[in-house]
């Protein structure tokens, strides 16, 4: 498996857990035509970032496990999936280079899979400016949910922080949360205020306590959260980060005078172990895919293409999860369209901003796009509690409550979904 850095990696849900040998049917792919395309190719970017501090390749490298499946099974019409992809080594200049590199240059009528915090951030306007879509696949970002031309199968850390809150305040009696996070805008502020909201909106309270990405302070921020009053701390922290608060926690002998919560990141099948026997039962994280073990059709498939057409060392995770599901997608859209259409860049984005209703047993909802600012067609979860050296659900698919969702909500009913 990939070396992942905990400083940055886990921010919107690596699990970091191989899941070789649970797939035992043939992947199913595109058209299914067991035969090889041939025709003129259609290009297809994806961006990553890869470099110090993390790596978010597992998205793009799903996508292209799924685009070498399709591409073995009749590609688009007979048409192959030329999928390239740039990593921008989280360095903005680099970023910038890669959108050109793929968009200008390579004329690309899409990109797909994408995963990195730099790259998004720089390119949203060049893609709306260049009409071409973005689905997305490891977003932490809020370029990455409130721009026109990007939109993601994975939550990213707002719903899931929302997710998380939202059980703490209805089942374990939270008042007053503090969120942990990092001191990044488009970050940390951005994906903890919701939360706040939605406490204050309650008739509770909250507060957040913003680390310093590049010298974190977890004790600091953990004494910072029980002087601003909380019973309940929300840890919106790579995995990392998360069991080192807790472990700062631990040496307190805090764990029984609080709640501790979660989003994704600390869904990670190594934590349990990780933080031993003092926090069995004591933990409660969000998951905004499906937990492996349910183990539906699309979660079997998912597993059969990684084990045919990906590197056995490339992670089976969250990110691997979205990345197959935006590379699935893409391609049901394209097969769908007119072959004679499927090379056109305008065309193929405004069968993107069509797609509408589309499922998965990975994902809580239907997956959607439509002409809009903004996109977040993900904010409804699992919630699972650490407990026996594991995770098991303690609530299945529910939807987030917030303001934030009042847009998306209003966009569903437009496109019929509600």
């Amino acid at each position: 498996m990939k070396k992942l850095n905990i400083m940055l990696s886990a921010t919107v849900g690596f699990i970091g857990v191989a899941m070789a040998g649970q797939a035992a049917a043939a992947p199913s792919c595109g058209s299914n035509t067991g035969e090889a395309a041939t025709g003129e190719p259609i290009i297809v970017g994806g961006i990553h970032g890869n470099a110090a501090p993390g790596d978010f390749s597992a998205s793009t490298d799903a996508a292209a496990a799924y685009f070498s499946c399709v591409n073995a099974n009749g590609g688009i019409n007979g048409r192959p999936i030329d999928y390239r992809v740039e990593n921008d080594q989280w360095n903005p200049e680099l970023a910038s280079q890669a959108a050109a590199k793929l968009v200008d240059d390579a004329g690309a009528v899409a990109l797909v899979g994408n995963g990195s915090f730099m790259e998004m951030a720089v390119n949203a306007g060049t893609y709306a400016k260049a009409n071409v879509m973005v689905m997305a696949s490891a977003c932490a970002i809020s370029e990455c949910f409130e721009s026109s031309n990007i939109v993601s199968t994975n939550q990213g850390p707002l719903p899931s922080n929302l997710g998380a809150t939202q059980y703490a305040q209805e089942e374990l009696g939270a008042t007053n949360v503090a969120c942990i996070g990092l001191n990044i805008p488009n970050n940390g502020p951005w994906s903890c205020q919701p939360s706040i909201d939605l406490m204050k909106a309650r008739g509770g309270d909250g507060s957040m306590a913003l680390l310093n990405p590049g010298a974190p302070d977890v004790n600091s921020a953990l004494l910072e959260s029980i002087a601003n009053g909380a019973d309940t701390i929300l840890m919106n922290l790579p995995a990392g980060l998360a069991i080192a608060v807790l472990k700062a926690a631990e040496e307190q002998d805090l764990r029984d005078s609080y709640n501790w919560i979660a989003p994704t990141p600390l869904y990670d099948l190594s934590v349990p172990e990780a933080l031993g026997e003092y926090w069995d039962g004591k933990v409660w994280v969000n998951a905004e895919l499906a937990p492996f073990h349910l183990n539906g059709a699309d979660a079997q498939n998912w597993l059969a293409v990684m084990d045919s057409y990906a590197n056995p060392n490339d992670p089976r995770d969250t990110f691997a999860q979205s990345g197959y599901l935006s590379a699935r997608f893409f391609t049901d859209t394209m097969l769908a369209m007119d072959p004679a259409e499927v090379g056109d860049r305008a065309k193929v984005t405004d069968a993107i901003k069509s797609i509408k209703g589309l499922t998965s047993d990975l994902m809580c909802g239907p997956y959607y796009v439509g002409d809009s600012d903004f996109h977040m067609p993900n904010h409804a979860g699992y919630m699972l509690q650490m407990v026996g050296g594991g995770f098991k659900v303690v609530r299945d698919c529910y939807e987030f409550d917030s303001a934030y969702f009042e847009p998306h909500i209003a966009l569903e009913k437009k496109l019929g979904l509600r």
